[in-house]
């Protein structure tokens, strides 16, 4: 019996349209520590799509196709859509991602429902989210007040 989905992908997997998706690749992995899984280029070069993973969890991304009316990231005001990956050291990605260029969005900071986390974008202007759990906090004990979500 077929599996589903695929052994090695989750239910729910980002899809993120890049200008250069080649580029992104050797950013993304650089900085945010994902590994390359696959490519699959088009007959033009560009890639129609690729797999980047971190800790058994998939990404997808393809150069963007203005013919389909896709864009990057880069070309809108505005945003509509994040990344958010949980890491085991938040503070230490926080500096693989910023002595490899990321833009920090918003520093490490504790936020009121238990995890720790920092913002940047990657080279077009994702957003990506890296948070740590450090407490558990029950629902009726979380008061925004006491830290702000990165934005």
């Amino acid at each position: 019996m077929v599996q589903n989905p695929p052994e090695g992908y989750q239910r729910v997997i980002p899809y993120v349209l890049y200008e250069d998706a080649s580029a992104a690749i050797e950013f993304v992995c650089n900085a945010f520590g994902f590994s390359e899984r696959m490519r699959m280029p088009g007959e033009d070069g560009k890639l129609m799509h690729a797999e980047i993973e971190r800790d058994g969890n998939v990404v997808m991304l393809a150069t963007a196709m203005s013919e389909m009316g896709q864009s990057s990231a880069r070309h809108q005001s505005g945003y509509s859509s994040m990344v958010l990956c949980y890491v085991d050291d938040v503070d230490a990605h926080y500096e693989q991602a910023s002595e490899a260029g990321a833009e920090i969005l918003a520093e490490p900071a504790d936020q009121f429902y238990g995890d720790r986390t920092y913002a940047a974008f990657d080279l077009e202007g994702h957003r990506w989210y890296f948070h740590q759990h450090v407490k558990d906090v029950a629902p009726e004990e979380m008061n925004p007040s006491v830290g702000a979500a990165a934005d």
